[in-house]
């Protein structure tokens, strides 16, 4: 990090691989949803998160994808990442709210 910046480097974001900056492209993630009794969270990409969150139910999340492996392998997912993988660590982009 350089020095003066206030920006710490967070590792590599478990669902895409990309380097994350703490700040406001970053934020946490439970991976079961607290509403169905998940409490372990990690911090992920906004735009992961979103993502994540536009594609899948929290049932779905509850009971197909509580870790970042089976996010991967969801075939959405994986095309996101493949997306989103060529894009710097602070990219940010709007959603369209989940059709459910």
């Amino acid at each position: 990090m350089a020095a003066g910046s206030s920006k710490a480097a967070l590792g590599p974001c478990p669902l895409c691989g990309r380097a994350m900056i703490d700040g406001p492209s970053v934020n946490r993630h439970h991976w079961v949803p607290r509403g169905h009794g998940g409490g372990e969270w990690a911090v992920l990409h906004v735009i992961c998160h979103k993502k994540i969150h536009s594609v899948l139910t929290d049932r779905q999340l509850a009971d197909e994808c509580a870790t970042a492996e089976a996010l991967r392998a969801h075939p959405d997912i994986a095309a996101f990442i493949r997306w989103v993988r060529r894009r710097p660590p602070e990219y940010m982009d709007r959603h369209v709210a989940p059709r459910r």
